[in-house]
């Protein structure tokens, strides 16, 4: 499922093509692709047409389109293969094309909602209140992500400490910090050298600013070449696959040596996923006596 990076690529995507243009109509292909919009498809349509989308906003694995003076949203999430794909009018439809979008302008490009497995979809939230950005109000309760100006690492800390938790199961907790997947929490405890069980509680504060500081790097890693795509189902709004697949130092990587100590990567089933970790440089956490 997209993390943080690969959700970030699209929404910068639909920010240079998508931002400030008016919708003429909605075409909704697949029920399934509204079925977070409880009054249907036609509803959905009918709401969006006439109205001017704002800035693109995301939330960790969540991104939003504003429609400028309405006090609501739309909701985007891409599950496990949706895509948001700004294209030429006349292009030739994609196989699993769930929703047509087009706008009032001679532009000749159109958003389409496009998703193979139907797990993602689009919806009409109002605004949370309070909310400068249009939040939906849906995910109101997602913290912010470790790339957001406004995140506070003490009272992330804090609430780590008191969560008597492991730290992979932290960092996956969306109500503590949003936007971090299977896929970079690895990555992160690997450059960390902490072992996925660690207890949160025996993290000391220079420990989990540190861990967040490999958080941040490794996504900024994923932003600067387009993310993960381990297949052609993760692209930008352009088509286009990432390529951090290429730099991974953990996931992924069982039985090939650390490239750090040479030792050879293990993986271990973790909550219905994998973790992959290094035995000599992430070390199992001793019990509790």
């Amino acid at each position: 499922m997209p993390e943080l990076p690969e959700v970030e690529v699209v929404r910068r995507g639909l920010e240079r093509w998508v931002a400030g243009r008016t919708v003429d109509s909605v075409e909704v292909l697949h029920p399934r692709a509204v079925r977070r919009h409880p009054a249907g498809g036609a509803d959905f349509a009918a709401r969006l047409a006439g109205r001017t989308i704002g800035v693109p906003m995301r939330r960790g694995k969540y991104l939003w389109l504003p429609l400028e003076g309405q006090g609501m949203s739309v909701l985007g999430h891409l599950g496990m293969s949706g895509q948001l794909l700004v294209q030429p009018e006349e292009a030739a439809d994609e196989k699993h094309l769930r929703i047509r979008v087009r706008f009032r302008d001679d532009l000749g490009t159109e958003l389409r909602f496009v998703d193979q497995r139907t797990f993602g979809g689009l919806s009409l939230h109002e605004s949370a209140a309070g909310s400068a950005d249009g939040l939906p109000d849906v995910i109101a309760h997602i913290a912010r992500d470790p790339l957001d100006p406004l995140f506070d690492e003490t009272a992330y800390h804090l609430a780590l400490r008191a969560k008597r938790s492991t730290v992979k199961r932290a960092l996956l907790d969306q109500s503590l910090i949003s936007g971090v997947g299977n896929i970079y929490a690895d990555e992160a405890l690997w450059r960390a050298r902490l072992h996925y069980d660690r207890p949160t509680d025996r993290l000391t504060r220079p420990r989990s600013v540190e861990l967040l500081g490999h958080v941040r790097d490794v996504m900024n890693a994923a932003l600067a070449v387009g993310g993960t795509s381990f297949d052609s189902l993760y692209v930008n709004v352009n088509g286009e696959s990432g390529y951090f697949d290429r730099s991974l130092d953990a996931y992924g990587r069982e039985d090939e040596p650390c490239r750090r100590c040479g030792t050879p990567m293990r993986r271990r089933p973790w909550m219905n996923r994998s973790s992959y970790f290094c035995p000599r440089c992430q070390r199992a956490p001793r019990a509790s006596s």
